[in-house]
């Protein structure tokens, strides 16, 4: 199981992110370009403490980050568009989450390479959830699905 950001434009989410993934042992793959300027130095710092128990690989672009992917992995995005709602989706281990940028959301091209597109069912009325709630919702879900949780 892995959770993906793409192109992420909040740096306090990133940190978010970097501590959720430590603490359920998930690895986190970040498709940049991001919208704040990352290099080591700045994942350590929004890392905080958590910085020695994650696994953060960055890519310099969608493609470099779809060449890491197994034969076996779907990406599974996150989105406000999503057909299937998040508690109707079968995780698989091998599943990386996938969440867009902040702002933005994720591109067409984005959704079109996704196997799934889920989305967290809210009250009506309500626009979406912060990525990174989202996105801990949805690992957690897919966490208990695959019997993996640490």
């Amino acid at each position: 199981m892995r959770l993906a950001l793409f192109q992420p434009d909040i740096p306090q989410n990133l940190g978010a992110a970097i501590r959720l993934c430590a603490c359920l042992g998930v690895e986190l793959d970040i498709v940049e370009p991001c919208a704040f300027p990352l290099d080591d130095r700045a994942i350590r710092r929004v890392a905080l403490d958590y910085g020695s128990l994650a696994r953060v690989k960055r890519h310099i672009s969608w493609t470099a980050f779809r060449e890491t992917l197994g034969a076996e992995a779907r990406l599974v995005l996150l989105t406000t568009r999503g057909d299937v709602r998040l508690p109707d989706f079968e995780f698989n281990i091998d599943d990386v989450v996938l969440a867009g940028a902040e702002s933005a959301g994720a591109p067409d091209f984005v959704h079109d390479a996704a196997h799934g597109r889920i989305r967290v069912p809210t009250i009506p009325g309500a626009r979406s959830l912060n990525v990174i709630t989202a996105a801990t919702l949805a690992l957690g879900e897919a966490l208990r699905q695959t019997g993996t949780y640490p």
